[in-house]
């Protein structure tokens, strides 16, 4: 199984949708994926940013996407008791977490008092890894402790299942987090995926009936630099370097 993760483009939040370049990286975007075959299924953020962002490769691709309530950003808010900012769960200062050691913890970062402050974050994020999980399940990939196990008895040959999810940075590494067994404080704090960006996983399936999956390619934005479109800064706290 291939899993593709897509961020939405160069975001307007205040209108929950795209700036005029958002729109530009969405449309060299769908010269991507107008050349991928083999797509099972494409699902879709309620945010209107990535519903935006996938209406241009929809057009291209032909296809239709399902909007999967879920799939909307990862904005719990708490409160920075750095700066006193109230907003997304994560762009904390590093002189905070990362003193911190519970946070680097797959498990761990649970008990850490900045993730209880808001009570609905940790049942959120619960929500998304079993809404995942039953939507793995759906094709016929069945979580079993840190893995996933198949009903093969051969290995199979190629990837014959392949989705598409555009949706947002927060919401992609927290299922990142889920499907690799990493703290999400960490992820969220140490990688950055531009907008539009896609990342890639697939199944590893080396016995029979076991199945893990691992990280192809991540933050991938080679579509923007074949269109000289330098890469979105948005939700990064320095200079992008286009590859």
């Amino acid at each position: 199984m291939r899993i593709i993760l897509i961020r939405h483009g160069d975001p307007n939040y205040k209108k929950d949708g795209l700036t005029e370049k958002g729109i530009r990286e969405a449309r060299l975007l769908s010269d991507r994926t107008a050349e991928w075959k083999d797509i099972t299924a494409i699902y879709c953020s309620p945010y209107g940013r990535a519903q935006e962002t996938a209406a241009y490769s929809l057009k291209r691709m032909k296809k239709e996407a399902v909007t999967l309530p879920w799939l909307h950003e990862f904005d719990f808010c708490i409160d920075d008791p750095v700066t006193g900012r109230h907003g997304v769960p994560w762009d904390l200062m590093p002189e905070y977490w990362t003193e911190i050691p519970e946070m680097y913890g797959k498990q761990s970062w649970r008990e850490t008092e900045i993730y209880r402050s808001n009570p609905a974050l940790l049942p959120a994020y619960d929500d998304i890894c079993q809404n995942l999980d039953e939507l793995l399940s759906s094709y016929g990939y069945k979580r079993y402790h840190n893995y996933y196990r198949t009903g093969r008895t051969e290995t199979p040959d190629a990837q014959d299942t392949t989705i598409v999810c555009f949706c947002h940075l927060g919401i992609i590494l927290v299922m990142l987090s889920h499907l690799l067994g990493i703290s999400p404080a960490v992820l969220l704090h140490s990688f950055y995926i531009a907008p539009t960006s896609v990342t890639v996983l697939a199944t590893e399936e080396r016995i029979p009936g076991s199945a893990s999956f691992r990280v192809q390619v991540m933050g991938d934005t080679s579509h923007l630099r074949f269109g000289n479109e330098p890469v979105s800064a948005s939700g990064y706290f320095t200079d992008t370097f286009s590859l």
